[in-house]
């Protein structure tokens, strides 16, 4: 136990003593609370650079770059040659599939590399650490297809001391494959700019692109030899026109049109080049600029039609020449235009259809004069008029070629009408009376029917021969005479070759080709007037042979 009494007797006893002795002991407490206070802050420090360290390193391991570091040690304790250690990334591993992963030399990395790129970084890394020489190379990793972005840089701190060498390493493969793509279509897009300049600057004419403040912006070489410049490459302030004979310009007012209605406008111009005339249509074209509603531009062409004029007013004298030359033709012709009306008539066209040439005069419509011949009775019987009326227009349209048909009047006449298209549009008749053709026609082909009937009824073989030495006509007499094939007979065979047919009544006889022979002279004599033919020694036949009047062959048969 504390003997408090044996205290109380000290301390009166020496009382400075204790004073010194209290403010030794709350001395040394106060460093002790002071010390630990110290000790408190400095593990809070240290907790919280810790959790940086970590902080920082995480984000280094997060970064879409790996790296690779030499670091040093601090040079204000030790030698910084010495004790250099090397550090590899966790996302350098995963970007160059390193097998030893974080563990990973530099030696590592380079062997991924082909051996010229290798020697390349090797020169790169050792200026770094020798000379703090930074770098910035692409290169392409030999074992896949990815190429890697190297970036060399020396870290130092504030007070000089140099930290590390690191080098990092981004994969770019994307970007560059990207690069790669954008050069080429850049590429194909200026070769096809190119090649659109080339077409337009070799047309034979000129074309021109206007804003839509009508201002020529772009034009071919056509363009600026026909506006007088040199060249065309004049600046873009530069007021650019064609100008025609009066000196306005071909197509500004034609573009103004075109702006405002929206529409193509086109119209023919007169232009003087070197001294002489040409007529050229010239043509604006409006459209959406820029893909954009609100902006309308046009495109102008300039197109020479000098020939295609002067070949149009060859066209129409000649055209009035043909007229000239059908109004003096007995067959009636007529000339309705695009409109349906009457531009064209002669005589014949007048008198053949009774009508007054007063009222010709007048042009009347295609369907008016249907009209009036119907009521003449000069129009075939139809049932439904209109009908005929509605096709007869449609013609106009449909004729592409000369048509030819016949048109069989009440009055027993028969007119046989062409139409054909005119080149100025519409159509051009002719109309033609054939009835006495047809009638003489058909008495024609009446005494041919009986002259035939008479012949298939004779006894006797009968043979015609044409002009042009052809079989024409034989009768059954004569097929069943000579047991002929009358698919052969059709085909009409010369008398060379009817005579080989009759080969087989004659194949006892010795000498086929001179009988052969002898049978020929004497029907193409012209002084032989009949002969006998002994047929295998059985029967004899008498041949005669007669031209007629018209140059015919005519040849008979009879058994005797």
């Amino acid at each position: 136990m504390i003997d408090w009494v044996l205290l109380s007797d000290m301390y009166y006893a020496a009382p400075e003593v204790w004073y010194i002795l209290s403010s030794i002991l709350l001395l040394m407490f106060t460093i002790v609370v002071w010390q630990a206070f110290q000790i408190l802050r400095l593990k809070q420090k240290n907790y919280f650079l810790n959790r940086d360290r970590e902080r920082y390193a995480e984000t280094l391991y997060a970064s879409r770059d790996g790296y690779f570091a030499f670091i040093y040690p601090d040079q204000k304790v030790n030698d910084p040659r010495q004790n250099v250690s090397e550090r590899c990334s966790r996302r350098l591993a995963v970007i160059m599939n390193l097998s030893a992963g974080v563990k990973s030399s530099f030696e590592d990395i380079l062997k991924n590399f082909y051996k010229e790129d290798a020697k390349k970084i090797q020169k790169y890394v050792s200026l770094l650490r020798d000379d703090g020489v930074s770098f910035d190379d692409e290169f392409m990793l030999k074992s896949a297809n990815k190429y890697l972005r190297l970036v060399g840089a020396r870290i130092n701190g504030i007070d000089g001391n140099i930290y590390c060498d690191m080098i990092w390493f981004r994969d770019i493969s994307f970007e560059t494959a990207k690069i790669s793509s954008l050069e080429k279509e850049k590429k194909d897009a200026s070769t096809k700019l190119i090649q659109i300049q080339d077409l337009i600057d070799n047309l034979t004419f000129p074309i021109w692109l206007r804003n839509d403040k009508l201002k020529i912006i772009k034009y071919n070489k056509k363009f600026a030899e026909m506006s007088g410049l040199v060249n065309s490459s004049a600046k873009d302030n530069q007021d650019l026109e064609i100008n025609t004979i009066s000196g306005d310009s071909v197509s500004k007012e034609l573009a103004k049109k075109a702006l405002n209605s929206n529409k193509t406008r086109k119209s023919v111009v007169n232009i003087v080049k070197d001294g002489e005339r040409m007529v050229m249509t010239a043509t604006e074209t409006p459209f959406h600029a820029e893909e954009s509603l609100d902006k309308i531009y046009t495109v102008g062409s300039l197109v020479d039609i000098s020939e295609l004029d002067e070949l149009k007013r060859n066209l129409k004298e000649h055209q009035n020449a043909q007229l000239e030359i059908l109004g003096t033709l007995g067959t009636a012709f007529a000339v309705f235009d695009g409109n349906y009306k009457l531009a064209f008539y002669n005589k014949s066209f007048a008198d053949l259809w009774l009508l007054d040439t007063s009222w010709l005069e007048n042009s009347p419509a295609y369907t008016s004069f249907l009209d009036v011949i119907r009521e003449k009775r000069l129009l075939p019987e139809v049932p439904d008029y209109v009908m005929f009326k509605r096709d007869e227009l449609k013609k106009f349209e449909s004729i592409i070629e000369t048509q030819r048909d016949l048109l069989h009047l009440p009055s027993g006449k028969t007119i046989r009408r062409l139409r054909a298209p005119y080149p100025a549009g519409g159509l051009i008749f002719a109309f033609e009376d054939i009835t006495d053709r047809l009638a003489t026609t058909s008495a024609y082909n009446a005494l041919l029917s009986v002259q035939k009937e008479i012949l298939e009824n004779l006894f006797d073989a009968v043979l015609i021969f044409g002009t042009n030495g052809r079989l024409n006509f034989y009768n059954n007499a004569y097929v069943k005479m000579w047991k002929a094939s009358e698919e052969k007979l059709k085909e009409e065979p010369n008398l060379d070759e009817l005579i080989d047919m009759q080969k087989p009544f004659f194949n006892k006889q010795d000498d086929w080709k001179t009988i052969k022979e002898n049978i020929v002279n004497h029907l193409s004599s012209m002084t032989t007037k009949s002969f006998e033919l002994n047929r295998n020694k059985k029967d004899i036949i008498e041949v005669a042979a007669k031209n007629l009047s018209d140059g015919s062959l005519m040849v008979t048969y009879k058994k005797l």
